[in-house]
């Protein structure tokens, strides 16, 4: 069984710097160092060293050490890059998650820059990140990284009727516009009844927001058909909720929108994926202890455009406006 791999150390690489000042072959290195050929080739054209002035080059064993050492830093391709860091954290104080920086970066065709999501986060979470702060413009917010934990499900509220499994499999697929997920966005009741719908459009990923005096099912509804009845018909055509108490109206959805409404199955909230995604990012930004009765219209309609000016990974890092208002005008001009 072959030997696990080991870093070349300091004083194999300062071994190297001699045998090549030497001019000794490198199967003839590899043979000294018990090491294979491919692993000294590699050495030589990753760790050597160049000046700009041309005048100081070649292949230094400490030089080499500490390249090699550098490259192993958590993060190490942003620390060694200093206008990648500036970009970085200027996306994360714009609220992008690392994952949408990175898409947005390859997409930019101006920008040859390309750096996983992976890499970002172990910036973040590395010593500069750290000394930064940037762990707080996380969408978690989280000062170490942990394991995602699933939320405790909601009883079962309202009758076993439309069901997910019911819902075509054209909207499950996301092969249509104009089916939306709903879901109630509650905070501390110091503040008072007032809360929040958040609506998806399942294959945008568009989102609205409503406002509600109270959880009261005829207002939350009626708040729904204010927001989306402008739109087209073709791009209302369905909506899915969980078996809260506030969706117990549904059917005035049918009769004054002609949206058919489904449910997922009792506690599974989960299988509306799509808002309960959102609502994490809402939260970011309306924590629970957010007085939301003190939130103006207008800074309401700033967070919507926000969220809807967000590349996404799912759309290819488009946003989600870019997709519906591109869907809005084919609808209009079929």
């Amino acid at each position: 069984m072959p030997r696990s791999y080991h870093h070349l150390a300091l004083a194999e690489r300062e071994k190297i710097m001699r045998m090549r000042d030497a001019k000794v072959p490198v199967s003839r290195m590899a043979v000294e160092l018990g090491r294979h050929r491919a692993t000294i080739y590699r050495e030589l054209r990753r760790n050597y060293f160049y000046d700009d002035d041309a005048y100081f080059r070649g292949y230094f064993g400490r030089v080499a050490h500490s390249k090699a050492a550098a490259r192993r830093v958590r993060g190490g391709k942003v620390a060694r890059n200093p206008s990648l860091a500036t970009r970085i954290a200027q996306d994360l104080a714009r609220c992008w998650s690392p994952e949408q920086i990175s898409g947005r970066l390859r997409l930019e065709q101006a920008n040859p820059i390309a750096v996983s999501h992976e890499t970002i986060y172990q910036y973040v979470y590395g010593s500069e990140g750290r000394r930064l702060g940037l762990w707080s413009q996380l969408p978690r917010q989280r000062k170490s990284r942990r394991r995602r934990y699933a939320r405790k499900p909601r009883g079962l509220n309202i009758p076993l009727v439309n069901t997910i499994a019911e819902r075509p499999k054209a909207i499950s697929d996301r092969a249509q516009f104009g089916h939306w997920e709903g879901d109630l966005i509650a905070f501390k009741q110091e503040f008072g009844k007032s809360n929040l719908t958040s609506l998806v459009e399942r294959r945008s990923r568009f989102v609205v927001l409503a406002r509600n005096p109270s959880k009261h099912s005829s207002g939350v509804m009626q708040g729904i058909e204010r927001h989306l009845h402008p739109l087209p018909q073709a791009l209302r055509q369905s909506i899915t909720f969980d078996r809260g108490t506030e969706f117990a109206a549904f059917a005035t959805l049918h009769t004054n929108l002609g949206m058919t409404s489904y449910f997922c199955k009792p506690s599974a909230p989960w299988q509306k994926g799509s808002v309960e995604n959102s609502n994490g990012r809402i939260r970011r930004y309306l924590p629970l202890d957010t007085d939301i009765s003190k939130l103006s219209e207008n800074e309401l309609a700033a967070l919507t455009h926000r969220l809807n000016s967000t590349p996404r990974k799912c759309l290819g890092f488009r946003t989600p406006a870019e997709v519906f208002d591109e869907q809005i005008a084919t609808t209009r001009v079929v």
